[in-house]
């Protein structure tokens, strides 16, 4: 290992070092000073998240691996400007999420108890075989949603610093589980934060030295000419129609379906935080989304990396070529806070999960003693599980994908069929009963399931027909079902 890769690596360590000291003492310290019960600080930080941390770690959490590597890759390797174009279809998701889920979300858990997504789903629509099945669904999907981000940690940690991919798989994943499963919710939402602050240096850094190689604008124009000429290309000469849309809805509106981010509505402290997250998430996703890619695409021009394996590699390359070995170390925490920030969520809310929705509900259920010895060793349960979980995504991810990017919008996908008529119309449709929910979640995560594997239309990506089918399934049952309205009991918390 050159002295190059050393002072990197040691600028790796020590930021995720840090976070994980950051992580476990901020967890530890809302434990100290609360007096809520266990299960509210751990899974839900005690709901007490400001506007910045709320705006943060929303962002964050939605901002992932290929957002940092792969997306901005991409558009340096092959699709130049059009992958700008379909990457600021991201920019509203903080606003979005926050202001059609976030206040109804925030009065209706806090009415419940709910702290959990799923615990909002049995609130909501008493439903036992609902939430075992969102449940379950919500950990497999996790479980490859974070094999896709635990590869591109790696992949990040072994391209600059020449160590092998299990070693730094290790490095890695060590460092998200112990700070994760030791500090809960609120160790999430702190580290989140520094990383979205991370994230913004980083892609200040990226544009600026990019601009710099390059000689600026008229130098980049130049250099993609000769380096990527269909950089210029139409948005629809690159992309189909079809896969526009597809991912318009994937990445756009269909988020609204994603318990990762659902769940953020839950922490906040007051409405005065949540406007002002709506306002800071906006401003902070325009800017790394938009300005990742944007770089990108101008670092096509500085570079011919015919030796790269896939676009996952092609932004570490650019980067040790183009800044100074101290300064690319710096850039390089912020791809590593997008995976970590996504990855702590996740792997809190798969604990969560088994915990709190199946373990709580079904098998302490209203046994005195067990929920006595439930309350007293909750936190303990899900740090042990929280480590269980992140060493099997390690073992699965041993041999991983090729490309992150696929295996995230797959996640992504069949989350979004499985919660986004539950959550989505639970919380304005009255006639949306149980039945319509368990009919929806079923029925669109099938359709998204079959399609992906053998329904080829136009470019349509499955999400696309998931949705559909969960949509009319959640409206036709409902309307069928519901004569008589909604339990008294529910029409009181959640409308």
């Amino acid at each position: 290992m050159g002295k190059n890769q050393i002072i990197i690596l040691s600028t790796f360590i020590g930021y995720l070092a840090l976070n994980m000291l950051i992580g476990i003492f901020y967890g530890q310290r809302e434990k100290a000073k609360s007096n809520l019960s266990g299960e509210k600080i751990y899974f839900i930080g005690g709901r007490s998240l400001g506007g910045f941390v709320l705006a943060m770690t929303t962002m964050a959490t939605y901002i992932s691996a290929s957002s940092f590597i792969s997306g901005p890759g991409a558009a340096g390797l092959t699709y130049g400007y059009a992958q700008v174009w379909v990457a600021a279809v991201q920019v509203p998701v903080t606003f979005l999420v926050l202001g059609v889920l976030g206040n109804k979300m925030a009065l209706i858990s806090r009415r419940t108890g709910s702290v959990t997504i799923a615990g909002y789903l049995k609130a909501r629509y008493k439903n036992d075989a609902l939430v075992i099945i969102t449940s379950l669904s919500m950990v497999a999907f996790f479980i490859a949603q974070m094999i896709g981000q635990f590869t591109g940690g790696a992949t990040l940690i072994a391209s600059i610093t020449g160590l092998n991919h299990v070693s730094s798989l290790l490095i890695f994943g060590a460092v998200v589980i112990i700070y994760t499963a030791f500090g809960g919710f609120a160790a999430v939402a702190i580290t989140d934060a520094i990383q979205g602050i991370v994230m913004c240096i980083g892609t200040f850094l990226l544009i600026f030295f990019v601009l710099r190689a390059g000689g600026g604008l008229a130098g980049i124009d130049a250099g993609l000419q000769a380096n990527l000429p269909n950089a210029y290309d139409n948005l629809f000469s690159v992309y189909a129609p079809g896969a526009l849309l597809s991912y318009w809805v994937l990445v756009g509106f269909g988020t609204l379906g994603l318990p990762q981010t659902a769940v953020r509505g839950m922490g906040f402290r007051d409405t005065k935080s949540l406007h002002n997250a709506m306002i800071i998430g906006a401003i902070t996703s325009s800017f790394i989304l938009v300005g990742m890619h944007l770089a990108g695409a101008w670092a096509g021009a500085l570079v011919d990396p015919t030796d790269l394996p896939t676009s996952d590699y092609f932004i570490p390359y650019v980067v040790q070529k183009i800044m100074p070995v101290g300064v690319a170390g710096v850039f390089l925490a912020a791809p590593m806070a997008a995976v970590m920030s996504t990855v702590d969520s996740i792997l809190l809310m798969s604990s969560a999960a088994i915990i709190k929705d199946l373990w709580r509900n079904y098998i302490v259920k209203d046994d005195n003693i067990k929920i006595q010895k439930y309350n007293k060793n909750v936190q303990k349960y899900s740090s042990i599980l929280t480590i269980l979980i992140g060493g099997l995504v390690i073992v699965l991810t041993l041999n991983p994908p090729d490309i992150i990017f696929f295996i995230n919008l797959f996640a992504f996908g069949g989350l979004e069929c499985t919660f986004f008529w539950p959550i989505v119309g639970g919380l304005f449709w009255k006639k949306g009963n149980g039945k319509a929910a368990l009919a929806s979640s079923i029925g669109a995560t099938v359709v998204y399931i079959f399609c992906h594997y053998y329904v080829s239309v136009a470019g349509i990506n499955s999400v696309v027909w998931g949705l559909i089918a969960g949509g009319i399934l959640y409206f036709a049952v409902g309307q069928t079902t519901c004569k008589n309205g909604l339990d008294k009991d529910i029409l009181d918390k959640c409308f």
